[in-house]
């Protein structure tokens, strides 16, 4: 699986999933460390890159744009520290890799995953 680590998260966490066999890369490594989060989603899109951050803004881009790609991980865990943060994602890799082959955000919590389809339903009048 091909990921893009976002600028808050650690490059440990991306060079930690290439050892496990993922295409990973941190926006650092593409001159995107202080790029705008449009930029960020933009380049994550072209490349197929599922996109790994603590910024839920990313999830209002999708219900902005109505996209259905590119997938997300919202980290949103109490421990942040990049240890925890890997052990995590590949705890959890296996659960939720059809989902975002497929277009998804993925939350994970201290206690539970969420998947959300995308794209996000438009809401009714």
């Amino acid at each position: 699986m091909k990921f893009l680590l976002d600028n808050a998260l650690s490059p440990a966490v991306a060079e930690a999933l290439r050892a496990e066999g993922h295409d990973a890369v941190h926006v650092r490594d593409h001159g995107l460390s202080k790029a705008p989060d449009d930029a960020v989603f933009e380049f994550a899109a072209s490349q197929g890159r599922v996109l790994v951050s603590q910024d839920t803004d990313f999830g209002t881009l999708l219900a902005r744009r109505n996209a259905t790609k590119p997938s997300v991980i919202l980290l949103r865990r109490t421990d942040k520290r990049p240890a925890t943060l890997i052990e995590c994602l590949l705890a959890n890799l296996g659960q939720i890799a059809d989902h975002l082959a497929h277009g998804s955000v993925v939350v994970i919590e201290d206690n539970r995953v969420r998947v959300r389809r995308l794209p996000f339903a438009s809401p009714s009048l």
